[in-house]
C-alpha cells in the first residue's frame, strides 16, 4: 500500500510542485494539502480515523498558526500521525523548538526529491527521525549542550550497549543524516539489511526516535 502524505504549505507554488512530484512515487500518495496551520488542523476535525495522513510534510514559515505551533496542538491530538518539517529554515532555535513541540524530523527544502521520500518511507516504517546531514550535525551539537526536555540528566558513567562494529558504524551514519539508501549504498548492504541494524539499534539503546539515539549515542560517546 501507498504511503498517506499530507502537505501543509502557504505558497501554493509548494504544494502543487511537492504534491506533482512526490505523487510520481510508487510509494507515496497525497491524500490532504492545506494552505496555513488552521486549514490543516480543520480539514483533520472532518477526517475520519482511517484516513488521516500518516506522515506529514510541514512548513514553518506560515502566517497565523506557524508550522511548529500547529505540530504542537497537533501531536496531542493525533499521537499517530508524524511530523516531517520541510522549511528552508536551518537555525538553531527554530530546530530545538520544532523538536520540542513533537516534530518527527526535519528536513530543508532543497534536498533532492529521492532522499525526501526516502526519509518519508523510513518514517512510516519504524517512526525514525530523519534530517538532512546539516540538520543532524546541528542536533548533535544542540543536544551536547543541553538534554531535551523531559530528558533524563546526563549520567557520568559510560554504559555499555553491546552495539557490534556495523550497528556503530550505522549509527554514526545515522546521526550523521545519512537515510537507509545512502547507508546501503554507502555500506554496499541492502536496504532491508539497514533496516534490520537500525531496528537492533534502537532496541539495544532503548529509543524510538533519531533524536533520543543521537543524545544516548553523545552521552555515551558511542560514536
Amino acid at each position: 500500500m501507498k504511503i498517506s502524505v499530507g502537505i501543509v504549505d502557504d505558497k501554493s507554488q509548494n504544494l502543487r510542485s511537492f504534491t506533482e512530484r512526490l505523487n510520481i512515487s510508487d510509494d507515496i500518495a497525497i491524500s490532504l494539502t492545506a494552505s496555513s496551520g488552521n486549514e490543516f488542523l480543520d480539514q483533520m476535525k472532518k477526517l475520519p480515523f482511517r484516513s488521516h495522513p500518516l506522515v506529514i510534510l510541514m512548513d514553518i514559515a506560515m502566517p497565523g498558526l506557524d508550522g511548529i505551533e500547529t505540530v504542537r496542538i497537533a501531536k496531542l491530538l493525533y499521537s499517530h500521525v508524524h511530523f516531517l518539517m520541510l522549511t528552508v529554515f536551518d537555525d538553531d532555535d527554530k530546530l530545538f523548538e520544532a523538536i520540542k513541540a513533537g516534530a518527527d524530523g526535519y528536513l530543508l527544502k532543497n534536498e533532492k526529491l529521492a532522499v525526501i521520500i526516502d526519509c518519508i518511507v523510513q518514517l512510516s516504517e519504524t517512526g525514525s527521525a530523519p534530517m538532512s546531514p546539516r540538520i543532524a550535525r546541528k542536533t548533535l551539537d544542540l543536544l551536547i549542550k543541553a538534554s531535551l526536555p523531559g530528558a533524563e540528566k546526563k549520567s557520568t558513567e559510560k554504559k555499555d550497549y553491546a552495539l557490534s562494529d556495523r550497528e556503530t558504524e550505522i549509527l554514526k551514519l545515522t546521526v550523521d543524516g545519512y537515510g537507509y539508501k545512502m547507508i546501503a549504498e554507502r555500506l554496499f548492504l541492502s536496504s532491508h539489511t539497514v533496516r534490520k541494524h537500525i531496528a537492533n539499534i534502537y532496541n539495544k539503546l532503548h529509543v524510538s526516535s533519531k533524536a533520543q539515539a543521537i543524545k544516548i549515542a553523545t552521552n555515551n560517546k558511542l560514536i
